[in-house]
Formats: C-alpha cells, sequence, structure tokens
C-alpha cells in the first residue's frame, strides 16, 4: 500500500506539477486547498483538477476568520510592520496553512507535509518552524529543496512541458513578468521584472486590489471603524466578522488607491529582496487602530510595546507564531489592548489615509488638562519644581565636565 503525504494545493503551475511528481515517486497524494481569500477562481474546478491528475483526495478548508480573527488582529494590535512597512500578509497566512496541513495528514494518516516553496525564500521556513512547532515528529518534503526535483524542472518551461505530456491543464505560459501570492489581507508581487530594482513596479503589475492613486475619485470618502478592546467590529456603524472586516474594508480601500507599497527587503535566509504589495483594508485598519490607541493608552504602556513591535514583526515575518515566546507576546498584546474602545472617522483621499476625528468612552483626553486656555488639575507652578528634579543630572554633570557652546 503506498505511503500518503499532504499537499498544500493551490491548482496553480506549481502545485499541479507536484500532484504529477508524487505520484510518480509512488506516493497517495491529498490535496489541500487552503481558503484565505484567493482571487475569485472556480474552486471545484480546481479540487475537481488534483483528482483527474490522480490525487487520491481533494479538499478545500475556508480559515479566512481564523486567519482574522487569530493572526492578523492581534499582529495589528501589535502595530507589527516588518522594516517598518510590510504589513506582514503572506507571512500571517503560512503558519496557519501547515497548521490545517498537519491536521489534515492526521486524518489520512499522512507520513509527510508537502509544499512548494522555494529554498531561497522566506515560506519555506514559515511552513517548516510552524509545522515542527506543532507536530516534532513531522516530515516535510520540500521539492524544491532537492537537487533532483530541480534537475528535472530547471524552469517554468520544463514545467508547462511535463503539463503537457501528462495532460494536465494549466493557464501559465512560458512568460511571466512577475509572481504574485494573493490572500484577503493582501496581494505581494515579487520575482521576473521586477528584480530589477530601476524598474516601476507601477508599471509592470496588473494589481488586483487597488486602483491607481490617479484613477481613484476625486472627491475624498470618510469610513468611520469601530474597536471593541482591540478589535476591529465595524464599519459605518454595521457589526461585521473579522473577514468582513477585512474584505470589505479592501473595497473602500482599494477603490481609493490605499494600501501600495514597493520595498527592498531582508530576507529571512539572508539576501536582499524587492517586492510590491498592496493591502488596502489592513492599511486603514493599521491607522485608525494607531489613532486609537492614541485616545485609550497611556504614555509608558504605549512606549514599551512600540519598542517591542518590531520584533514581534520580525517573529511573524520569520515564522516564529507557534513558540512559548509569541504565546507571552499575546498574552501581554490581550491585556493592553483591553480600553481600546471606540470609533475612528478615516478620510481616503488618492491613496491617502488621514484620521478625521475619533472618538471612545475609555477615552484618557482630558480637554480640561491639555487645554491651552484652561488649567483644569495641571498647576503650571509644579513644573518648575519638577524640572529642578529631572536637570539635577545634567547640572552635575555640567558642573564636572563643561560642555562648549
Amino acid at each position: 500500500m503506498a505511503e500518503s503525504v499532504v499537499l498544500a494545493y493551490s491548482g496553480g503551475l506549481d502545485t499541479s506539477v507536484l500532484v504529477g511528481w508524487l505520484q510518480d515517486k509512488g506516493y497517495d497524494v491529498h490535496c489541500l486547498y487552503v481558503e484565505l481569500g484567493q482571487p475569485c477562481e472556480d474552486r471545484e474546478a480546481i479540487l475537481q483538477k488534483a483528482l483527474n491528475i490522480g490525487a487520491r483526495s481533494s479538499l478545500l478548508i475556508d480559515v479566512r476568520e481564523e486567519m482574522c480573527r487569530d493572526i492578523a488582529f492581534p499582529v495589528l494590535q501589535w502595530q507589527a510592520k516588518y522594516e517598518n512597512i510590510y504589513l506582514l500578509g503572506t507571512s500571517i497566512a503560512r503558519p496557519l496553512i501547515a497548521k490545517v496541513c498537519l491536521q489534515r495528514a492526521r486524518e489520512v494518516q499522512a507520513v509527510a507535509f508537502v509544499h512548494g516553496a522555494t529554498g531561497k525564500g522566506n515560506d519555506q521556513c514559515r511552513f517548516q518552524l510552524a509545522a515542527e512547532a506543532l507536530d516534532p515528529t513531522v516530515r516535510i518534503i520540500a521539492p524544491w529543496r532537492m537537487q533532483e526535483f530541480r534537475d528535472l524542472f530547471p524552469g517554468r518551461t520544463e514545467m508547462l512541458a511535463y503539463c503537457e505530456d501528462k495532460g494536465i491543464p494549466v493557464k501559465a505560459t512560458a512568460k511571466k513578468p512577475y509572481s504574485s501570492d494573493e490572500n484577503c489581507l493582501h496581494i505581494s508581487y515579487e520575482a521576473g521584472d521586477l528584480e530589477d530594482v530601476e524598474v516601476d513596479g507601477q508599471t509592470v503589475i496588473d494589481f488586483g486590489m487597488t486602483v491607481s492613486p490617479q484613477q481613484a475619485p476625486d472627491a475624498e470618502e470618510f469610513v468611520t471603524i469601530g474597536f471593541e478592546s482591540g478589535v476591529p467590529v465595524s464599519i459605518n456603524g454595521e457589526p461585521k466578522t473579522p473577514a468582513q472586516m477585512v474584505e470589505g474594508l479592501n473595497t473602500i480601500g482599494g477603490r481609493n488607491g490605499c494600501g501600495r507599497i514597493d520595498v527592498v527587503e531582508n530576507r529571512f535566509v539572508g539576501m536582499k529582496s524587492r517586492g510590491v504589495y498592496e493591502a488596502p483594508g489592513m492599511t486603514l485598519l493599521y491607522a485608525a487602530h494607531q489613532a486609537m490607541e492614541q485616545l485609550t493608552l497611556d504614555r509608558d504602556l504605549t512606549h514599551f510595546r512600540d519598542r517591542l513591535s518590531p520584533e514581534v514583526a520580525e517573529m511573524v515575518y520569520y515564522g516564529h507564531w507557534y513558540c512559548a515566546k509569541m504565546d507571552a507576546l499575546l498574552a501581554f498584546i490581550r491585556e493592553t489592548q483591553k480600553p481600546v474602545t471606540g470609533e475612528v472617522k478615516l478620510s481616503l483621499y488618492k491613496g491617502n489615509v488621514r484620521v478625521c476625528s475619533r472618538t471612545s468612552p475609555t477615552s484618557l483626553y482630558n480637554a480640561e488638562i491639555a487645554s491651552m486656555e484652561k488649567g483644569g488639575d495641571y498647576n503650571q507652578d509644579d513644573a518648575g519644581g519638577f524640572l529642578r528634579i529631572m536637570g539635577l543630572p545634567y547640572r552635575v554633570q555640567g558642573s564636572v565636565r563643561p560642555r562648549e557652546y
């Protein structure tokens, strides 16, 4: 009896080839299509295609709500951005893909989890580190890290020829200007023409979520986002589930040209790579969440969170999701977010996102104290003593080590 494997399957050229190649290796292949909010595709046709190639089973599991609720929103609460710009859309999805693939592997008694990530990229790290954390005994087959696979398929031409020989239908062609990966959080674009950092990505990419700022409406659009304990819960007063929040704001932000970035980033494996991303919904959520925190979190807690935020972003980017350190950090952020409740109104105009107003029942803002016209409980006479104490070490240093001025 042949051994079984579970393949993280998309229906594209690479994973279609893997179905055939794994069978050639003598495995029974169980294909798992993880629904993350990919482009509108004929899901039934994709699943049937795997069966037509010869897969033992072909299954779809929808994890959009879980991804947004359990991973994307906690990362948002951390205000985590890799290298201060990337909103981690691909990184967030990978641990969850590994998790559901392992669950499926247990159901079908598979001996291995198979993925199509290359040996040069970040995804191989995210898949493997997540899988090993969940099942220390897991066996992972990563064909692109195997010389025999690369010898057989050195390029897309050989993969297309293999599909033609096997009767595997694919839409791909030998010419591909870039590679893309999409879920409901974002679309990433890399490789192909984008590997030339002098090429303007706006000129070669057919963006899927956003119009260009130049094509956006000439009038600004307003949107109000509601939060409860740091969790986005409503758009313009209408309650939404986590996935509905993201997808609804994708539409609103996308039609206003919001959420595009072009970055040269440092991969976990050490090389620099150029990526172009669009994440309209998450861009709006980051802006609104930050504005809500400005109203509801105290200074010291916010600054402490901000010092840890880059480290959280690195952990997510590298694939360190299922670990004790992340468990502790997630517990910390849940505590910080308890007062982050209220609504933020944003203005969207030709790619720009502007905070118009914010309101919260737990606001720490006190106009009586902050006003230039009134004093409230703040006595300006107290500032003199406060500054004398704060300035003491500087006066001592200045008396011993005078500075030129």
